[in-house]
């Protein structure tokens, strides 16, 4: 199976940076998606940045020009950089590896955005 264990997140003031990183170990083919979404509390789960092992890189539209996601393949790792963090970013990030169709999550980790 995939275990995904995310570090990082914590709680910063609006304006600051924060990153997050996420490591996958067992059975994980090369070919593979890795990505990060989030859930505020009330909200559905959503789609912050997605990342193919091949570098192809996409991001939802209210991450654009201040998030920036990058993997290290030989480290099964991929990393969430947020900087320009706002409260409405505020809520726990998960990691999501897609291999075979399948999806896989990791625990989540808390970000608090205080204004």
């Amino acid at each position: 199976q995939v275990q995904l264990v995310e570090s990082g997140g914590g709680l910063v003031q609006a304006g600051e940076s924060l990153s997050l990183a996420c490591a996958a170990s067992g059975k994980i083919f090369t070919v593979n998606t890795m990505g990060w979404y989030r859930q505020a509390p009330g909200k559905q789960r959503e789609l912050v940045a997605v990342i193919t092992s091949g570098g192809a890189s996409s991001y939802a539209d209210f991450v654009k020009g201040r998030f920036s996601i990058s993997r290290e393949n030989a480290k099964n790792t991929v990393y969430l950089q947020m900087s320009s963090l706002k409260p409405e970013d505020t809520a726990v990030y998960y990691c999501n590896l897609v291999k075979l169709g399948i999806n896989y999550w990791g625990q989540g980790t808390q970000v608090t955005v205080s204004s």
